[in-house]
């Protein structure tokens, strides 16, 4: 079975018509697929109205009882509802789910060390034989940053995370692509730039660009698991704005495409 893998974050999620003009790509999108989402954005903006602010460590959101309360309703609730209404108007059986569900996702609560995250999930285990009879019933996963411990806790876990493990535990036995989509074009030579893409990087290049710094801060962490799910099995990985899915699905040259191969730099 071949299945595409494909996480939106804020940049989709916090308006409503970038999230209707992707949701019509997403119906289009060929063959089995899988929409992983967060909403940290949007889960700060209805913690602040109730008086929790967010607290963030290096991009990392600290997520105390309270938090965890909204980020669930936010996440698992109102995002996630509200994607699924949407693609049922667009012919598309989606099912919502959060890692608790059918135990899709189990994690364990992040260790103390020089930080406390709190109730941060790191996920340890994805239930793949459930994915594959929901995709085999003509059925579309909408998973959000939800997962559990299976001791009746509730975890924030990273989306990249959660996109990056589906696929790597599917790739064992399918055909998996894994789509990022994010605020940019793909991975730039000059971040201010958004027309300087890099089609393609593999782990040469890669290391090339790191030593020029061209590739740097933010950028690396992505990079680093998408090699990560490579190594594990993932076909290719794809970076890149949400307009251009359809493009990239086609195998026309938008976004960044991350492979494996060994290609010469020039």
């Amino acid at each position: 079975m071949k299945i595409s893998i494909i996480k939106i974050g804020g940049n989709v999620i916090d308006f409503p018509e970038k999230l209707d003009e992707f949701l019509a790509l997403f119906a289009k999108f060929p063959g089995h697929k899988i929409l992983v989402h967060g909403g940290g954005v949007l889960a700060s903006r209805f913690g602040e109205s109730m008086g929790v602010m967010p607290e963030m460590v290096d991009g990392r959101r600290i997520t105390d009882k309270d938090t965890l309360d909204i980020v669930t309703m936010v996440y698992a609730g109102l995002i996630n509802k509200n994607i699924v209404a949407k693609l049922q108007s667009l012919k598309v059986d989606a099912i919502g789910m959060t890692g608790a569900d059918g135990n899709l996702i189990r994690s364990i609560k992040r260790p103390v060390k020089s930080i406390d995250y709190g109730f941060v999930g790191d996920i340890q285990e994805v239930n793949s034989k459930l994915l594959d009879t929901l995709l085999n019933a003509g059925l579309q996963p909408v998973i959000n940053a939800i997962t559990h411990d299976k001791k009746g806790q509730l975890l924030n876990t990273n989306a990249d995370s959660i996109a990056s493990a589906l696929a790597t535990s599917l790739a064992k036995d399918h055909h998996v692509k894994l789509y990022f989509c994010f605020n940019k074009s793909g991975v730039l030579i000059d971040e201010k730039n958004d027309s300087s893409i890099i089609p393609l990087i593999n782990e040469d290049i890669y290391a090339e660009l790191r030593k020029e710094n061209v590739i740097h801060s933010g950028m690396i962490p992505k990079l680093d698991n998408a090699f990560a799910a490579l190594e594990k099995g993932v076909h290719h990985v794809w970076i890149g704005k949400a307009e251009n899915l359809l493009q990239a699905a086609k195998g026309k040259l938008s976004g960044t495409t991350i492979e494996r191969h060994r290609y010469d730099l020039y």
